[in-house]
């Protein structure tokens, strides 16, 4: 099992900065890929970003590439995800997930975290 555990969502104005953190553990997360998702209120939950833990195969959404960076700390086992010059529709419920590499599908979750921009 992998726990995790998002925090650092709140309210921010548009152009503003925020960093999520996701605290994992439970497993040795060498083989996992680590993710960031959304959800906005209405629309269904989309990929944000995700990390090899082991560093390296960055991806990114189109729409967040240049102003979102996705890094991860072995030491502190936490995944990381800094968001800059945010924009309204940028808020929404921010995830963090688990998967082992050989499995498509994300399969731990963590509860979530809220991140609202205002303009």
């Amino acid at each position: 099992q992998v726990q995790l555990a998002e925090s650092g969502g709140g309210l921010v104005q548009a152009g503003g900065s925020l960093r999520l953190s996701c605290a994992a553990s439970g497993r040795t997360l060498g083989r996992y890929y680590m993710g960031w998702f959304r959800q906005a209120p209405g629309k269904e939950r989309e990929f944000v970003a995700s990390i090899h833990w082991s560093g390296g195969n960055y991806a990114y959404v189109h729409s967040v590439k240049g102003r979102f960076t996705i890094s991860r700390d072995n030491a502190e086992n936490t995944v990381y995800l800094q968001m800059n010059s945010l924009k309204p529709e940028d808020t929404a419920v921010y995830y963090c997930a688990a998967r082992l590499e050989s499995i498509r599908e994300y399969n731990y979750w963590g509860q979530g975290t809220q991140v609202t921009v205002s303009s």
